[in-house]
């Protein structure tokens, strides 16, 4: 019975004991890990500020592959909500949601020094009011680098539960933040490091558009004379091949980038006609769109050694169709459905050497906000929506183009246009200077957007 007595006092004692300890110990918790990041902060600030890209540096799908990750909703900034849900204990369920974003946007250009997003946690995590803080700060000679702050903070309140829970902070919420940061870091190498912060880009819901295309290349070396010779050239046989169909252009030349190498520029030049169909070899065809080549049939040839098949030439035959399913009008125009769907699109003001650096801006934005694409099926083209005006040798009006990235997913609205900060344009632009034929000046008007 004095066993009994004794056992029982010192689970009394032991109890006590974990409660006294229990109440002394911190009612919240907080764990934080830094790297520093070679990109510019805007970078870093857009890719924390939408959930878009969360899935690829997440330390979730390390423990799971099979991890379902599903988007609500904004698409960027504060109230843009992604949940998370597993099979996998250690990876559980979960919600995240973007509560606060500081400063906004639109003040996150080179002058800015720090900045702060803010995710409020909902998982199997004991505690409450969690959330993760992102602090970045810019740092490097030239502010090139990002300082990223990565926190946790909860409160415990009086549950002792959840306080004992603090002594396993530097467990699951601790290398949660420890691997996703190093996983960040790994996404924002493939961004090419520019600033894009006076870039005002639009997301456009192109319709479908007929064409007639020739394809073309120069040696980069010949810069823009050179440029302006090859589209000149082609647009002279559109305009001859078009008058042969019986069809008018109806719009600006398209410039549709294929590769823009170190040496040779290969692209494409369109202009928009007016009809959907065209009789071409005795024969009316209703246009297209193009489509991703076929190459099984080459990959088929190459692996049973018959190389014949493997090198025929191209189909050239007028009324017929090539590779990427466009109507062959004759050896160097095709015909086929343009556009359809939505597109980052920007302005450049000045002269089309200062395209290819808009193109860069475009990807780089596009990259960081979450935004799908694909080079390959779908290419950047440019539409010079204005000519250059010149008096001589003086240029009284810059050439205004439209740059454009088609998209396979991305929101109704770029942050920049749902807060209707307006693009610039030959308006409000006159301090601008065209870029030489040798550089390209940074893609933004002069002249302050309207906030």
């Amino acid at each position: 019975m004095m066993r009994v007595l004794e056992f029982i006092v010192a689970l009394i004692i032991v109890a006590v004991a974990a409660v006294v300890v229990g109440v002394v110990m911190p009612g919240s918790g907080h764990v934080e890990r830094s790297v520093v990041i070679g990109k510019d902060m805007r970078q870093v600030y857009d890719v924390v500020n939408n959930l878009r890209r969360f899935p690829e540096y997440s330390v979730q799908r390390e423990y799971d592959r099979n991890v379902k990750f599903d988007f609500s909703g904004k698409a960027y900034g504060p109230g843009a909500e992604l949940t998370w849900s597993s099979s996998d204990d250690k990876v559980g369920n979960g919600k995240l949601t973007i509560a606060s974003a500081d400063p906004s946007f639109d003040k996150v250009d080179s002058t800015a020094k720090k900045s702060s997003v803010v995710w409020n946690v909902d998982n199997d995590w004991h505690g409450n009011d969690k959330h993760f803080t992102l602090d970045l700060e810019r740092q490097g000679s030239r502010g090139q680098l990002t300082k990223v702050t990565w926190s946790y903070d909860v409160d415990y309140g009086f549950n002792l539960i959840n306080r004992y829970s603090n002594l396993y902070i530097h467990g699951d919420p601790d290398s949660f933040i420890q691997f996703s940061l190093n996983n960040l870091q790994n996404v924002l190498a493939s961004v090419q490091n520019v600033d894009y912060t006076k870039l005002i880009p639009y997301i456009d819901q192109t319709q479908p558009t007929p064409v007639l295309l020739v394809s073309s290349s120069i040696e980069r070396k010949g810069g823009l004379e050179a440029l302006n010779d090859a589209t000149d050239k082609a647009v002279a046989q559109i305009q001859a091949a078009a008058k042969k169909l019986g069809v008018n252009v109806v719009g600006p030349r398209i410039i549709y980038t294929t590769n823009y190498g170190d040496q040779t520029y290969t692209f494409d030049v369109a202009m928009p006609i007016s009809a959907t169909s065209l009789t071409v070899g005795g024969q009316t065809v209703e246009l297209a769109a193009a489509k991703s080549p076929d190459l099984s049939g080459a990959a088929s040839a190459s692996s049973s050694g018959d190389a014949a098949a493997s090198t025929a030439p191209a189909d050239t035959t007028p009324g017929g169709h090539d590779r990427f399913g466009r109507l062959i009008v004759d050896n160097d125009v095709r015909a086929f459905l343009a556009f359809g769907g939505p597109a980052l699109k920007a302005v450049w003001n000045g002269t089309a050497a200062g395209v290819p650096q808009t193109r860069d801006l475009l990807k780089a934005y596009a990259l960081t906000h979450g935004y799908k694409f694909d080079e390959v099926v779908n290419r950047f083209y440019d539409i010079q929506a204005k000519p250059e005006v010149k008096q001589g040798d003086e240029v009284k009006q810059y050439a205004e183009f439209d740059v454009y990235l088609p998209l396979s997913w991305g929101p109704d609205q770029t942050p920049e246009q749902e807060a209707g900060i307006k693009p610039p344009s030959l308006d409000d632009s006159s301090e601008q200077a065209p870029a030489s034929a040798g550089t390209a000046a940074a893609p933004a008007s002069a002249s302050s957007a309207a906030k």
